[in-house]
């Protein structure tokens, strides 16, 4: 089971935690400065794969990463999950965040926080991996972006109402509004403008 997902830069500055497991706000940071410092002095030509440090559960989790440019991806998982499975998820998260934002950086990451953090609930929910599809995941972002987009017209529409009705040359204020068979006493307002 997946414990834990940080990026960080290469200056330790978190970039994005999810923890699937309850830690108190302290502890959090710990365990991000703990995994900066035993991620970030590994050479490159070394193994991907360290045991956990002591705050994320010592010898019985594993810290699965990548370094991308200047990016830390850093999985906390227990012993049930496959190594070689992670760094695959890595690099479809990974794949899947440059599709999504055309050659992703860290301002990406950022400046669209709520967008990465809803492409990683794509993947990976309560600490399980749900997809690993990168084309399935993209499809379910774009209907997700495309339904945001929608609804914030919805939410829009009592703003444009408004402004339609501040926009029109009234002669003077309506006193009855008929509609139908309903009939309708405006009572005395302020003018619109």
């Amino acid at each position: 089971m997946i414990k834990a997902i940080l990026i960080f830069n290469n200056h330790g500055k978190p970039r994005l935690s999810k923890f699937y497991e309850h830690y108190n706000e302290d502890t959090e940071q710990q365990i991000i400065r703990e995994t900066f410092h035993l991620v970030s002095k590994r050479d490159e030509n070394v193994c991907n794969f360290l045991e956990g440090g002591m705050l994320i559960g010592g010898s019985d989790y594993k810290l699965i990463y990548r370094h991308y440019a200047t990016l830390y991806f850093v999985f906390c998982v227990d012993s049930s999950e496959s190594e070689l499975g992670i760094l695959d998820l890595i690099q479809v998260f990974v794949e899947t965040l440059d599709k999504c934002f055309e050659n992703v950086c860290e301002l990406d990451l950022i400046f669209h926080v709520d967008k990465v953090h809803n492409i990683l609930a794509e993947m990976v929910m309560g600490g399980m991996v749900l997809e690993t599809n990168m084309n399935e995941i993209i499809t379910q972002v774009d209907a997700q972006n495309k339904m945001e987009k929608s609804e914030a017209g919805i939410a829009g529409a009592p703003a444009r109402a408004v402004s339609a009705v501040k926009n029109m040359n009234l002669p003077e204020m309506p006193r009855n509004i008929n509609i139908g068979d309903i009939s309708i006493k405006v009572p005395n307002l302020p003018s619109f403008k």
